[in-house]
């Protein structure tokens, strides 16, 4: 493991570093916005006094620690942040990140995050995992445009804003040959179940595309990095289960058609 506190990194049309005092506006503009604030675990700033005591929570008191990926997400034109990216360094390696929504639909949060996680492979992490609500699915578009896999969803009361979410669970997996899963939230969570063709999902609801059978997960997923249960979730039993319904109904109502289908009057 190699410790590194968010290093400067740059794409093609990105520079990624740490925010700075001279950044409190550029965070607010972020933050303060409802839209983009929706799908975000606290409320909109109000002010620039509270982006003041976000940066210094969220981000300088984290500049202090041994290890942390919290990146200003900039334009190469002007260095000014439009967005930010982060990987937490507890248990879970959450992968977040949000973006100014004049920002949006541009591949700019799929190109940062394609760095990032370059980055904390290349630093010896064995893992990430991301969330997000399923009344926001472009975001899990962005999970598995950066490579990451569907593995499960679950209910959660979300705090502070204190109401009941349905989350989806992502995870990318460093070593090809590990199959591991987190499963502290849906251990945690009362409500899991396994979503039939999320995996397939490739970021537009309109279009899906066939998964090459090579990237299909093994019929055993089991979480085996250290510190938790070693509890099996048999996901491909589950998802055939699914599939067997829908194909069931399918021919149900192919066959009904079939039947009572009108005579050719040729």
């Amino acid at each position: 493991m190699v410790y590194m506190n968010t290093p400067q990194l740059e794409t093609e049309r990105l520079i990624l570093r740490k925010f700075t005092e001279n950044d409190i506006e550029a965070l607010y503009l972020i933050l303060a916005d409802k839209e983009v604030n929706t799908f975000l675990p606290w409320f909109p700033l109000k002010t620039i006094e509270e982006a003041q005591a976000f940066f210094e929570t969220r981000y300088a008191a984290n500049y202090e620690k041994p290890q942390a990926y919290a990146y200003a997400v900039c334009l190469k034109e002007d260095n000014y942040p439009i967005g930010y990216i982060a990987v937490d360094m507890d248990e879970s390696h959450d992968f977040g990140y949000g973006l100014r929504k004049e920002f949006w639909h541009r591949k700019i949060v799929t190109e940062a995050g394609s760095a990032v996680i370059a980055q904390v492979r290349k630093d010896g992490l064995s893992y990430i995992t991301a969330t997000h609500d399923i009344n926001n699915p472009r975001s899990g578009g962005v999970m598995r445009q950066v490579g990451m896999k569907y593995q499960y969803s679950y209910e959660e009361k979300w705090q502070p804003k204190d109401f009941l979410v349905t989350f989806r669970m992502y995870q990318l997996n460093f070593n090809e040959k590990d199959h591991g899963v987190f499963k502290k939230y849906w251990d945690n969570s009362a409500v899991h179940f396994i979503e039939a063709g999320i995996q397939l999902y490739n970021g537009d609801e309109r279009r899906f595309q066939r998964r090459p059978r090579s990237s299909r997960p093994p019929a055993q997923r089991r979480y085996s990095h250290s510190g938790f249960n070693d509890a099996e979730v048999d996901i491909n039993k589950i998802r055939l289960n699914q599939h067997f319904k829908v194909m069931h109904t399918r021919l149900a109502v192919w066959y009904f058609l079939k039947v009572h289908s009108l005579p050719s009057t040729s």
